[in-house]
Formats: structure tokens, C-alpha cells, sequence
């Protein structure tokens, strides 16, 4: 008897799926969630890693941050007035900023709140030059100038605005702080490599002086250095900043922190990608299933095929086709609704969306091993059985 060829091969497993398409939707819906669940878990998070490295090579990874740390005895200590200058005077580094934390003064939306509700909002006296080193931009309104520097006029950060209930900068919208009434120029963006300025009102640095009592001591220091000496300037940073005491100065890179975040993201990953498995695991045994009820089920076919001709081996093919086909068309579906799930849920992020080659087709290939061995052991028993013994049932 001639061979069958793929062609025949793939028609005659077909017609064994098409005769029970309830039951192969169910085999192969199993098959699709384990599937869709890993392209999905692989797709957004290789859509976080990518927004991540945006962030990264829009902000630069040359941000330095020094800020106070404590004495041997356990207390606060204090940046010297002048650290801000002699951090600008390393050669490497091209800018420097700073801000200095108002720990007696709170913003509150009016003078009817009480004074103990502060909402884990911060007040801060800024320099001029901030916005540029921390890579932050205005959205709406405009940043402190060497006007309104000097009056009572703040920018609050994101979160700041939302906790005070401001929508928008205007001359009319005013928030109490430290007991000075202040109109609010400006509401940052969110500034991914300095959280701490989201939660925050800013004052000018004159005007933090003059109306609110600011001392003058910067309590974090923001440098921008040249790329390839951070690691050098990064180690001379506390003995500069504070030349007396430099074990009292904490040095950080913001940017580790986004690093660190990418770290975490993909041990998640890794966690959901093992959940995946499980499901596509019991996807294929309910593939298995399927395919042994069917041998059962067929055996009078099968043996109508024996007694006409059919060898063991096409018998043995026929079936192994069918629960190769059964799990593509869950792999497939899977793959199309993972690549769905990672589409919609960066575009609610605005992240870009980015779904890897491999998990794509590591997806369908899978689905072809599984298919494979969830049905060798039904296409084996079915290609066992004898013409007699199949046409006596």
C-alpha cells in the first residue's frame, strides 16, 4: 500500500477533530491558556524592561544623589552651607542642584485642616537649576524664576497636586504653607530618578529664607556626571560634600533603583512563567485525555481501517496528527491572545509594546512537544489494536 502523504496525513487527522468540536475546543482551550499566560508573562515584561530603558536613556544613568546620613552616636547630621559648591568644583561633574527639606513647615490645602493630617507631604527649598539636573519638566504652569523665587510662590510635584486637590497652576490657587499663604506657578511631572520631589511642595531658595526660616543646608544634593567617570566621582562624593565627616554622607545612583525594579520584575517573571507551565501541563494531560477517549471511542473505525489495508504505522500517524493539530490550534490561539493581552495592557501603561520572537514561536513550538507526547501513547494503543479484535466491539 502506498504512503500517505502529508497532505493525506494532515486531511485525515483533521476529519478526527471535526467530528467532535466540542470536545476538541475544551483539549485545545486548555492548551491555549497555558500558552497565552507565558507569551503574556513574557511579553509585558519585556514591554516593563523596555519602558525601563527608555527611562533610562531619556534620564541618563549619570545622576548622583548625596544626601545627609548619621553621626556615630545615632543623630541627624547636616551638609555643610557650602557643599553644593565644592561638589561642583570636581572636574567630571557638569551640573549640580540641591534641595533643602523644611521639616516645621506643612502644606495644607487650607487653614481648616488640622495640622496633623499632613499627607506625607514635604516642603522643600529648590535652586533654580533643578528641574534640569533631575530631569524633571513642568506639566502645566511654569518653574520658579529669580522673581517668583523670591515670594511665596511654589510648584508642587505630581502627587503633592493630587493630594492637595489642585488641578492646575493658576494665580487663584493657593495652598497654606508654614503658615504662608503661597500661589502655586507650576505641577511637575512625575520624575522617575527623584520619587521623593513627587510628594513635594517647592519653594524657591531665597524665599524659603526669607519667609519660611530655611537654614540654608541642603539635605539632597543632585549631580549630573560626565558618563564615564560616575564610578570615581561617585567615591570622592562624601569626602567632598563633607570633608569633616565624610562617613556621614550617604552617596546613591537613582538609576539603581530602576535596575533594581528590572531585577525584581523578571524573579516575577520568572515565578509567573512557572505558573504557565502548570497550565500548559494540564493542557496537554487533558490533550492526552481527549485523545485516548478517542481511541476508545474509534475502534470500529480503526478497525475498518486495519481490515481495508491500513498498516500500524498510518494508524499510528493518523492519530498522532490529531492531537498534533489539536494542540497547534490551542498554541496558536494561545500565542494570539498572549500577543493581545500584552498589547492592550501597555497601551493602559504607555508602555511600549514588546513581544519577543521566541516566546511567539517557543509558544507553537511548545505546543507541538506536548501535542507529541500527549498523543504518542493513544496513537500507540490505537495502532496495537488488530482488525478482529476492533470490529468485534
Amino acid at each position: 500500500m502506498n504512503r500517505l502523504s502529508f497532505a493525506d496525513v494532515l486531511r485525515v487527522g483533521g476529519v478526527g477533530l471535526r467530528t467532535r468540536p466540542l470536545r476538541v475546543f475544551l483539549s485545545a482551550l486548555g492548551i491555549a491558556i497555558g500558552i497565552a499566560a507565558m507569551v503574556s508573562v513574557v511579553g509585558i515584561s519585556s514591554s516593563s524592561r523596555a519602558e525601563v530603558q527608555r527611562q533610562l536613556d531619556a534620564l541618563g544613568t549619570n545622576l548622583l544623589t548625596v544626601a545627609p546620613g548619621q553621626t556615630m552616636f545615632g543623630e541627624d547630621s547636616a551638609l555643610p552651607l557650602e557643599a553644593v559648591d565644592m561638589i561642583g568644583r570636581i572636574g567630571p561633574v557638569e551640573s549640580v542642584s540641591a534641595v533643602g527639606r523644611l521639616s516645621d513647615a506643612n502644606a495644607y490645602r487650607n487653614d481648616r485642616i488640622p495640622t496633623a493630617q499632613t499627607n506625607g507631604i514635604a516642603v522643600y527649598a529648590a535652586r533654580l537649576d533643578l528641574l534640569s539636573v533631575v530631569g524633571a519638566t513642568v506639566a502645566n504652569g511654569t518653574w520658579l524664576n529669580s522673581a517668583s523665587s523670591r515670594y511665596p510662590a511654589v510648584v508642587l510635584g505630581s502627587a503633592a497636586a493630587a493630594r492637595l486637590g489642585v488641578a492646575a497652576a493658576g494665580p487663584d490657587q493657593q495652598v497654606l504653607v508654614g503658615g504662608v499663604w503661597c500661589t502655586v506657578v507650576g505641577v511637575l511631572a512625575p520624575v522617575p530618578l527623584a520619587r521623593e520631589l513627587d510628594s513635594a511642595v517647592l519653594v524657591g531658595w531665597t524665599g524659603a529664607s526669607e519667609f519660611l526660616g530655611f537654614d540654608g543646608h541642603p539635605t539632597t544634593v543632585y549631580t549630573r556626571t560626565d558618563p564615564a567617570y560616575v564610578t570615581d566621582v561617585q567615591a570622592v562624593l562624601g569626602a567632598t560634600a563633607n570633608p569633616s565627616a565624610p562617613s556621614e554622607v550617604k552617596v546613591s545612583r537613582p538609576s539603581d533603583a530602576l535596575t533594581a525594579a528590572k531585577v525584581t520584575d523578571d524573579a516575577f517573571t520568572g515565578l509567573l512563567l512557572g505558573l504557565g507551565a502548570v497550565a500548559l501541563l494540564v493542557g496537554g494531560v487533558g490533550v492526552a485525555n481527549t485523545m485516548v477517549i478517542s481511541v476508545l471511542e474509534r475502534r470500529a473505525e480503526i478497525g475498518l481501517r486495519r481490515s481495508l489495508g491500513a498498516t500500524r504505522g498510518q494508524v499510528r500517524t493518523q492519530f498522532l496528527a490529531e492531537s498534533l493539530l489539536l494542540s497547534l490550534l490551542g498554541g496558536l490561539g494561545g500565542v494570539f491572545v498572549g500577543v493581545l493581552v500584552t498589547g492592550t495592557y501597555a497601551l493602559m501603561q504607555g508602555w511600549p509594546t514588546v513581544v519577543p520572537l521566541w516566546a511567539s514561536a517557543g509558544g507553537a513550538l511548545a505546543t507541538l512537544v506536548i501535542g507529541g507526547v500527549a498523543g504518542l501513547y493513544p496513537a500507540m494503543r490505537a495502532a496495537r489494536l488488530s482488525p478482529t479484535e476492533a470490529l468485534a466491539v
